[in-house]
């Protein structure tokens, strides 16, 4: 149910939302950057490692990060080996499944697809390298925790994304509402949707706008940290859906069954002025300063802030996806292959992809002031405040049966906000439901 922004490269970055298809190779020879030496760089035995990606053409990161890792340690050679985006996780599995070994360093796009790895036995534990490195891995925002299983980690975070409010300042400024602050809770955030609101037909203004993921509501009822997605009880989302569901009646929303039978895209609606807010995650940023060039948003004068929250949870607490990358169980050079993860996770390798315009899972003040001076980026304090986070729960934790859970929910999900089912009777299969998954 998800990243996780050079400089120069923000219109490059946005191309990395698309999806990419095919397999091809890339080898990765050393370029003029600079990094610390390493284990592997600390030997001359050449060593080639073959690194699972996706989208090679459209990811800023890549290459920049092997050009600084291959430059300090000349005797490791990576190769990237795109298995394409949209079927990633099965056509990585169904290649490991079938014995690959050639196959080193390995990208994990997302927990179902990681919970898999792990079950299946296709990752290395992780905890005896980073413990014989000296690697902290509180410094990687507590993902590393909430990826634990059995005392142990078989991947490290690299990249994350999270959730914000980007909000459009001319139709603020056109309504005379005083911005949306860095501390609104979720009754804040609602009254100032409805005085955003005006208009009708062509000219209506939405002061709110929801995708149809169903993370865009169930994820709201996470954020106070007594309850997960993966729990098997749901009363919880009641006051949640009755939220948006008001909204989306009273007009203050898009109709959800008018976004899922259009395929109307989130972008469209922020680009053409259609929403004074809108719930994102910072992918988006990347996206929208690009559009802002090419002249396809025509939002641009805009900022973000942080993510609403329930009342008595503190600001700064928000959602959000990892992308990590782990060590293949049946790889040959399983110490260089961490070698290369622990630098891309580190300080040095969070530095890189700052600079490329994504958003590190080792957050630093550095690293934010990067993403901050992309050229496009708002320029207002607010919308740099807005990028500091006090706590990040993955939009889907760890759990062994969480793609099934996954299911369950986007039905129940579907149901309610196309309003087939009423609020009580998606709830009752949702608790049904996930319920059988986790006894089965």
């Amino acid at each position: 149910m998800k990243k996780v922004l050079s400089l120069a490269l923000a219109l490059t970055l946005s191309l990395s939302l698309l999806a990419g298809c095919g397999a091809a190779s890339s080898s990765a020879p050393a370029s003029g950057s600079t990094a610390a030496s390493t284990a592997s760089g600390d030997s001359a035995e050449p060593v080639t490692l073959k690194w699972s990606v996706w989208d090679i053409d459209a990811t800023a990161y890549y290459q920049p990060l092997i050009d600084a890792y291959t430059e300090a340690n000349p005797n490791v050679t990576i190769e990237m080996v795109d298995l394409g985006s949209t079927d990633y996780q099965t056509v990585l599995a169904t290649q490991l499944a079938g014995g690959a070994d050639d196959l080193d360093i390995i990208s994990v796009k997302d927990i179902p697809g990681y919970s898999n790895l792990v079950n299946l036995g296709m990752l290395e534990p992780l905890k005896s390298y980073t413990d014989a490195a000296g690697f902290d891995t509180t410094q990687l925002g507590g993902t590393v925790e909430q990826i634990t299983v059995d005392g142990d980690y078989y991947a490290l975070p690299f990249i994350q994304s999270f959730w914000v409010v980007f909000y459009n300042k001319d139709l603020f400024d056109a309504a005379g509402v005083d911005y949306p602050t860095n501390d609104m809770t979720l009754e804040e955030y609602d009254a100032l949707a409805r005085q955003l609101t005006s208009g009708s037909g062509a000219e209506k203004v939405y002061g709110c706008h929801y995708h149809n993921w169903r993370s865009c509501v169930q994820l709201f009822g996470i954020l106070d940290g007594k309850n997960t997605i993966v729990d098997g009880t749901y009363d919880f989302l009641q006051p949640y859906y009755e939220l948006i569901l008001a909204e989306q009646d009273d007009g203050i929303c898009m109709d959800y069954a008018t976004i899922k039978t259009g395929s109307i895209h989130y972008s469209g609606v922020f680009y053409n002025n259609q929403c004074a807010m809108m719930n994102q995650g910072s992918w988006f940023l990347a996206t929208q300063i690009a559009a802002v060039k090419s002249g396809e948003s025509l939002a641009t004068n805009w900022g973000i802030v942080k993510y609403p929250h329930p009342e008595g949870v503190e600001a700064g607490t928000t959602l959000g996806t990892i992308t990590s990358l782990g060590v293949n169980s049946k790889s040959a050079n399983k110490q260089a292959a961490f070698d290369f993860i622990e630098f891309v996770a580190g300080e040095e390798g969070a530095k890189i992809v700052a600079e490329t315009g994504s958003f590190p899972a080792l957050s630093s003040d550095e690293a934010l002031d990067i993403i901050a001076a992309v050229d496009g980026f708002p320029t207002d304090e607010n919308s740099r405040e807005a990028l500091n986070t006090v706590k990040t729960y993955l939009e889907m934790p760890m759990h062994e049966k969480s793609a099934d859970i996954e299911v369950v929910l986007n039905q129940a999900h579907d149901n309610i906000m196309t309003e087939n089912c009423t609020i009580e009777e998606g709830i009752e299969y949702m608790n049904e439901g996930v319920q059988a998954i986790l006894n089965a």
